[in-house]
């Protein structure tokens, strides 16, 4: 085994996710490695640690919607995995170490004063976020076991053929196996959008397809200008801010509490709508009051393999145990934490409960006798669509409405009385963890897979647990009141008509023309539409796939525009759908469906999961002695690579 050469893998992507496959592969070396070296190749142009989403350079002015808390890159006992735990800190942790003097890190000056004052409520820029990711970095590879070296490539994975992987500064590395941690997939505008595009085109217009909003050059739309906003979630969130407080606008506290704004002049004029009208819920600033909930209860792979029949719909099948799920949280938490507003004893209503299907009579008659208040009662349909079938006379009307709603959204997220929100929060999270189970069982109508599961339900999710920290939808109300944003309405339309982009909603009957429209939202997962060239290139040869969701009788397929990836192990399936040995994806628009790279403590964690199993496949190899023949790195190459954690 000695005299064998390093087994080199190739990671492509240095974000977060390539970081956290990392911190496994030096986890687990100790019990895999059996003598033979590892040689891990780190590759993207940007810092290793941040990658391109976390990188520092970005404005200021843009935050996380997680508290520093609940932001954390290291395993603990929650996590159900074969590798050993490597426990580390939080970000709270990290920044109170640094502040004492516990930690060394190199943190931009900038950003001392923020961790210095960092409280666990607050939301944290993404540039503090980068210098904790940075740090991590640097951690794992200093704590990298004899035998493991990193190299870092500041540069693109350009293409894959065989065992070699071409890089855009003109080297290439053979790889005995490459792992893609490839995060969310920029993709080339569908067909609608290029409509779009080439109706602006014709009629001088501008038209912002999907797209990652920090990424972006918004320097064209003109001070004044009236804008189309469509999205009203964490994407129209940064847009805002970029266009008005970073144009040089201010907020100013109000002594009776809210927000003034003070233009600059230099904004434009944001009319904003989406399918639901409202923007995404803040986040929840208290904690649990009742007991600790146990969770998930009802929805777990036990549930899933009793689910009856061969074929299953999600809205039909799945979602009444998803709901049950969300239900128990949140009643959980308002029987324990707030028992005087309830009648019942919890163990009464839990036993009751447990023997109810979700949304039944009996358990609605339950629901009435234990919760009096109706204010107190969870109802996901109208949580789910709070405008609808409400119509307004006029858009002004409808402004003050969605003011008020935003209001009491802000006041509910605020008082610990609504713990029993946080409860459904909770069980939200616990829910989304059991996708990956649900999908491996392949029993999930493929319609229903692709419209129901992926669509709407991950849109619920987003909306109810990813929202933006409480100060931005109070900066939201302050450019209402500025008349920098006005509100279009739900189930937001927008035609290309009369030379112009116009809006209406299905809240009032008035339109509003522009001629700039922005789509304020991530892409969706689409390998056919991908805009990276190294996944065309793998798409094109066959070597990578656009996932199709099979239906489990008729055996027809529905593409969900994921990488195709099998689930149990994570390995890369081409074309025909062949499992390949030495590849692999890990990341959200993969099959597996998986969250974000870094997550909350002791939540167990699938991407810590997922992590630590494509590592040890990879280590595995090691003791296989398999051998593949070595290319020499390309001279060219050399000023973008830098050795790291080199072990003598």
């Amino acid at each position: 085994m000695a005299d064998l050469p390093p087994f080199t893998l190739a990671v492509v992507g240095a974000g977060p996710r390539g970081v956290g496959v990392l911190e496994r592969l030096g986890a687990n070396a100790g019990e895999l490695l059996g003598g033979r070296r590892l040689e891990v190749h780190l590759i993207d142009p940007f810092p290793p640690g941040p990658g391109r989403v976390w990188r520092y350079d970005q404005s200021p002015l843009l935050r996380m919607n997680s508290m520093p808390e609940d932001v954390t890159m290291f395993t603990d006992d929650s996590v159900t995995m074969a590798g050993p735990v490597r426990p580390g800190p939080s970000l709270l942790e990290w920044a109170r170490k640094v502040r004492d003097g516990g930690l060394e890190a190199e943190v931009p000056s900038d950003v001392v004063a923020e961790l210095t004052a960092l409280d666990p409520f607050d939301f944290p820029t993404r540039r503090l976020q980068s210098a904790y990711l940075t740090w991590v970095y640097r951690h794992v590879v200093a704590d990298l076991p004899g035998g493991v070296d990193v190299v870092e490539h500041a540069a693109r994975a350009t293409g894959v053929a065989g065992n070699t992987v071409s890089l855009s500064d003109g080297s290439a590395i053979a790889a005995d196996a490459v792992v893609f941690t490839v995060g969310h997939l920029d993709a080339e505008p569908d067909e609608r959008e290029r409509e779009l595009v080439s109706f602006a085109a014709r009629h001088g217009l501008a038209y912002y397809p999907a797209g990652y909003t920090a990424d972006v050059d918004y320097s064209a739309i003109a001070p004044g200008e009236t804008v189309l906003v469509r999205g009203f979630g964490l994407a129209f969130v940064d847009l805002m801010l970029l266009l008005t407080e970073g144009r040089g606008g201010r907020f100013e506290e109000r002594p009776c509490g809210g927000l003034r704004y003070h233009p600059s002049g230099a904004e434009p004029v944001l009319h904003v709508g989406s399918r639901r009208g409202v923007p995404y819920h803040a986040k929840i600033g208290y904690r649990l009051r009742g007991k600790p909930l146990r969770l998930p209860r009802f929805f777990d792979a036990y549930a899933i393999d009793g689910l009856a029949g061969a074929v299953l719909d999600f809205r039909r099948d799945v979602w009444p145990l998803m709901a049950k799920e969300l239900a128990w949280g949140y009643y959980s938490e308002l029987f324990t934490g707030h028992p005087e507003r309830v009648r019942l004893d919890f163990a009464v209503f839990a036993d009751a409960f447990a023997d109810l299907p979700w949304d039944s009579p009996a358990m609605r008659d339950l629901v009435a006798r234990a919760v009096p208040a109706e204010a107190d009662r969870l109802d996901l349909d109208r949580l789910d669509r709070p405008l609808q079938g409400r119509e307004f006379g006029t858009a002004e009307e409808f402004g003050k409405e969605l003011r008020e709603y935003v209001e009491a959204d802000l006041a509910r997220r605020a008082d610990q009385e609504f713990s029993a929100d946080l409860g459904a929060f909770t069980a939200l999270l616990s829910v989304y963890g059991q996708l990956p189970t649900l999908v491996r069982k392949g029993r999930l109508d493929a319609a229903s897979q692709v419209s129901d599961m992926d669509g709407w339900f991950h849109g619920f999710f987003s909306y109810y647990a990813s929202g933006p920290p409480p100060r931005r939808l109070e900066e939201l109300l302050a450019l209402h009141e500025a008349g920098l944003v006005s509100f279009v309405g739900a189930d937001m339309r927008v035609t290309a008509e009369g030379g112009v982009f116009v809006a209406s909603s299905a809240s009032h009957p008035e339109t509003v023309r522009a001629r700039t429209l922005v789509e304020a939202r991530l892409p969706g997962p689409s390998v056919t539409r991908a805009a990276d060239g190294l996944l065309r290139q793998l798409r094109d040869a066959g070597e990578l796939a656009e996932e199709n969701v099979a239906d489990p009788v008729t055996g027809e397929r529905l593409p969900s525009g994921r990488i195709h990836t099998r689930v149990s192990d994570s390995r890369l399936l081409d074309g025909s759908g062949r499992a390949h040995p030495h590849r692999f994806a890990v990341g959200p628009h993969t099959s597996a469906r998986s969250a974000a790279a870094f997550t909350r403590p002791r939540t167990n964690a699938l991407s810590f999961r997922q992590n630590d199993a494509v590592a040890r496949i990879d280590v595995g190899c090691l003791q296989l002695g398999r051998q593949l023949p070595l290319l020499p790195h390309d001279a060219g190459g050399e000023e973008h690579q830098r050795v790291v954690g080199r072990v003598p």
